[in-house]
């Protein structure tokens, strides 16, 4: 629903509407339609029956926990909707709210980004990027854009890639993005990483199951994602490439472990749910 407090009007609703009915892709979010009643203005997307990523690492699916291979495919597939709106669309989106309640999962966990109201369209080809008001969630801003650090007021692809990183962060680790009383993530994790042991990285609830050199390429990632300056953040092309090659290694370990005899089952065992440091 178009909220009260909206300064868009009928136009730039409609031109809304008629910017997202040109974007398509399998892991973007489908609009069904919009509603227009009076006043009351609405977009209408697809159902997605498993919810959103967010919730799912919170714990608020009872006992059920995604496990590693699991949560490297819903990024890896977010991560590729991304790279469209940046690269495949005729001028390049920017979805300036990125974060894991913005992943949407379908009946078979296929992952969507979903909630463009805050998107962004360059409006020519030379443009290199967009000055607007404050957007985005707490948490997930790019530092080079909020206004308590360097006042640029500039929005780019980089922005996107920036609260990307931190999704995948809080894939890795389960925690949310801000613990009060213990900083952000970013720095979090940065701190977990210098014991170069994977275990004070990885979510406890994955209990050791995956893959180690997976688990570090996810969080490097991660970490390039999330840099202070922009111009040292990959571009979600890269970003997808190196989920490609993490998603490889940790199905790797789940066939390795499949095939294995009954003679050494105990020796997989051992050495797939006990991870080595770096």
């Amino acid at each position: 629903m178009r909220s009260e407090s909206s300064s868009h009007g009928l136009d730039e609703f409609l031109a809304e509407v008629h910017s997202l009915t040109t974007v398509h892709h399998r892991n973007l979010v489908s609009l069904v339609g919009y509603c227009w009643e009076k006043d009351h203005l609405a977009l209408v997307y697809e159902y997605m029956p498993r919810g959103n990523l967010c919730d799912h690492l919170r714990g608020k699916h009872g006992d059920e926990t995604l496990d590693w291979a699991r949560r490297v495919r819903v990024v890896l597939e977010a991560a590729q909707g991304l790279d469209y709106l940046h690269k495949g669309c005729s001028l390049p989106i920017i979805h300036r709210d990125v974060k894991t309640s913005n992943i949407l999962l379908g009946q078979n966990l296929r992952a969507k980004i979903a909630d463009f109201g805050l998107c962004k369209t360059y409006l020519s080809e030379t443009q290199t990027h967009i000055s607007t008001n404050a957007a985005g969630s707490a948490g997930y801003f790019d530092p080079e854009y909020v206004p308590l650090y360097y006042h640029t007021g500039r929005l780019t692809e980089s922005s996107d890639v920036y609260s990307f990183g931190v999704v995948l962060l809080e894939i890795a680790t389960g925690e949310p993005p801000i613990l009060p009383g213990h900083g952000h993530i970013v720095q979090r994790m940065k701190q977990k990483m210098a014991t170069g042991n994977i275990t004070s990285v990885a979510d406890a609830r994955l209990g050791g199951a995956y893959e180690v050199t997976s688990m570090w390429k996810l969080v490097d990632t991660a970490i390039a994602c999330t840099a202070d300056a922009a111009v040292g953040r990959p571009t979600m092309a890269a970003v997808v490439a190196q989920l490609k090659e993490s998603i490889a290694l940790e199905e790797a370990r789940v066939d390795s472990a499949v095939r294995v005899s009954p003679v050494s089952d105990t020796v997989a065992l051992v050495s797939t749910f006990i991870p080595s440091a770096r």
